[in-house]
């Protein structure tokens, strides 16, 4: 070994702590397990589990050449194809309103960045939501959700945590929702849509408004009530290509920003946030992003079959949850299920030690393979034994059985789906009623 040079000092601080994201670890954690030979059950990573449509691939390889830095708020033809798509869902946007990034996590970050102070979040929400108020500075302020209604603060719970946030002395000026939510899987009612603005109105707070489920709701022609329509002067709405269409790798996002002089000032600060940090978004994704959000019919139709596959499969995970005796609201959308534990308390403390949805997911990985987030890492109570769900990693281990996933009118009865669905049922039944702690069930 070499020997250290005379003139080095060993740094006398560390570099500031950071965790890896939840949903990051927990896909991290089961690549381990099966790297050591264990069976797994992938159910914590929140990817779309569907092929690229081959008209986008067609689109990125089109464009792969602009190697160009291009406008900070994103291509004139990106932002217009961005404007109609919000138009065509009731919201009427000019293309000058539209900020792109490479992701709607970039520009959530450069909201918060922008816009300074603390912001509320619903408990439980998205994992990213509070990590990034802490990265910028500021808190989270988080406010439980009505029953049922995931991913809005209950706007009758909203005025007091401001109230004595502020009372602390801290500038809360956002509240950002989730809709459809993540990692609920439900969708909020007009009617608390509507009470949210009306208290953020009053409280003089941004509302952020995060729809990048927006059109994964299982339900043909449910509507989504999103606050632009009900609070448009103080409302931005993001949205990405990740989900819907299953570009995560992509990383191209879209946020449409208020009109008016304040909307206006918050743009400017965005860009010059953006500036700094990625300049603008890639060239050659904006181009295939442009085409996206113009909603070609064979998008659409691609759209509408993953639509169909996450709420069969959706579904039928919350079935087997119900038939273990867990507690589990019915998916609405997206490709989450937040299933509850408690009515099995008793059993989980006794035999395996389990008090919290920590140690609950704990075990679940380390005994049975099976990786799952819990609900604390959402800001959810410790003791509380909910946990985030995301079986779309189940539609198949290639292309050519998601697409046979995408394409089966009935596709939780397809073989490879079918035998993940039955494992999860064999790990249920097996963490209620081992009486001791011996093997786990076989894999």
């Amino acid at each position: 070994m070499p020997a250290l040079n005379p003139t080095t000092r060993p740094l006398q601080f560390a570099p500031r702590p950071v965790p890896l994201s939840a949903t990051l670890a927990v896909n991290e954690a089961v690549a381990r397990k099966k790297r050591e030979g264990v069976r797994v059950l992938p159910l914590g990573f929140g990817e779309a589990g569907i092929p690229i449509h081959p008209a986008l691939t067609r689109e990125l390889e089109a464009a792969s050449g602009r190697g160009a830095y291009g406008p900070v708020a994103g291509s004139a033809a990106l932002r217009a194809a961005a404007a109609g798509y919000w138009s065509r869902r009731g919201l009427p946007t000019d293309p000058s309103a539209v900020v792109a990034g490479p992701g709607s996590k970039p520009l959530l970050f450069a909201l918060l960045a922008a816009l300074g102070g603390d912001v509320v979040v619903a408990a439980p929400s998205w994992v990213s939501y509070a990590a990034q108020a802490s990265l910028t500075g500021a808190e989270a302020v988080r406010v439980p959700t009505v029953a049922g209604e995931g991913g809005v603060p209950d706007p009758d719970l909203l005025p007091d945590a401001v109230a004595r946030a502020r009372a602390r002395g801290r500038a809360v000026r956002a509240v950002i929702v989730t809709l459809p939510d993540n990692p609920t899987g439900t969708l909020a009612s007009e009617e608390t849509v509507r009470r949210l603005c009306s208290a953020a109105r009053e409280l003089d707070l941004v509302v952020v408004s995060d729809e990048i489920y927006r059109d994964l709701v299982h339900a043909p022609g449910r509507a989504v009530p999103s606050p632009a329509r009900f609070a448009p002067e103080r409302t931005v709405v993001t949205t990405a290509l990740s989900k819907s269409l299953a570009a995560g790798g992509w990383r191209l996002g879209v946020a449409r920003l208020p009109d008016g002089p304040f909307g206006r000032a918050l743009r400017d600060s965005v860009l010059g946030v953006a500036s700094e940090i990625w300049s603008s978004a890639p060239a050659p994704m904006q181009h295939a992003a442009a085409y996206a959000f113009a909603e070609p019919p064979e998008l659409v139709e691609h759209v509408g079959r993953s639509r169909r596959l996450h709420a069969a499969v959706t579904g039928a995970v919350a079935d087997r949850f119900a038939a273990a005796g867990a507690r589990v609201a019915r998916p609405e959308a997206a490709f989450y299920v937040y299933p509850d534990l408690g009515p099995l308390r008793g059993e989980l403390a006794e035999r395996h030690g389990v008090r919290t949805s920590a140690d609950l997911t704990g075990l679940l990985l380390e005994r049975y393979g099976v990786g799952v987030l819990p609900g604390s890492a959402f800001g959810d109570e410790a003791e509380a034994l909910r946990m985030r769900v995301a079986p779309s990693l189940l539609y198949g281990e290639d292309d050519e059985q998601r697409l046979a996933a995408l394409a089966s009118p009935a596709p939780a009865a397809l073989p490879w789906i079918a035998d993940g669905l039955d494992r999860l049922s064999e790990v249920l039944a097996d963490l209620a009623e081992t009486a001791d702690r011996g093997e786990p069930v076989p894999a």
